[in-house]
């Protein structure tokens, strides 16, 4: 039997994602929500109660920014909520320069970073070996981005998702820890129809 890889915290890690993912988000009733893998989106369906605002994926690694980019195009009067890991995020880089590019004003990007690609196992990812996601959101020409770290930064983060006038990044940096325990809905073709409902005002 193979040892499960070792959680390493480094110093950045030490907010706890249960309680800061709540307080950066706030109400996730005012946001049609797309949500990437593991944590995330355990983070977001238990805060939704995977509710029609709410569309997590399961396996479509990488997509999440992409996916959000779309909607916020779609949907000009609503605000969009991608919530994404580092890991997800690094599978697919190169959607923070096209969502920069186009840059809508209803689009808001959270990246919860634990260092870990907690989808198969918490193996180390890359910005737990020093890869700064903010900065290569900065570097794709996102006007509005910031990282929080610690407790006193949340208010900072929580008022860019509310605020930005144009697509906003939020780096929080958390803990290697399990997100909520909360047993979301896996049938794709059922929450496809719940959430396209959702954005239409139908439910």
């Amino acid at each position: 039997m193979s040892k499960a890889p070792e959680r390493s915290a480094g110093p950045r890690y030490t907010l706890d994602r249960i309680t800061a993912v709540p307080a950066l988000v706030g109400d996730a009733s005012d946001f049609l929500v797309i949500a990437g893998l593991a944590g995330t989106a355990k983070d977001m369906a238990a805060m939704t109660k995977d509710g029609a605002n709410y569309y997590g994926l399961a396996g479509a690694m990488g997509a999440a920014v992409s996916m959000g980019l779309g909607l916020a195009l779609a949907r000009p009067d609503k605000k969009v909520l991608v919530a994404t890991g580092d890991g997800e995020l690094l599978m697919n880089i190169g959607a923070l320069a096209t969502a920069s590019v186009l840059n809508p004003p209803n689009l808001r990007i959270l990246c919860v970073d634990n260092g870990h690609y907690g989808e198969t196992g918490y193996q180390k990812s890359h910005t737990c070996l020093g890869v700064d996601l903010e900065q290569m959101a900065i570097g794709a020409g996102i006007k509005s981005t910031c990282s929080i770290e610690k407790e006193v930064d949340l208010a900072k983060g929580a008022k860019m998702l509310r605020e930005s006038n144009g697509t906003c990044f939020v780096l929080l940096r958390v803990k290697p820890t399990d997100g909520p325990k909360f047993k979301r809905a896996l049938d794709p073709a059922a929450k496809r129809v719940q959430f396209r409902l959702g954005t239409l005002g139908e439910v």
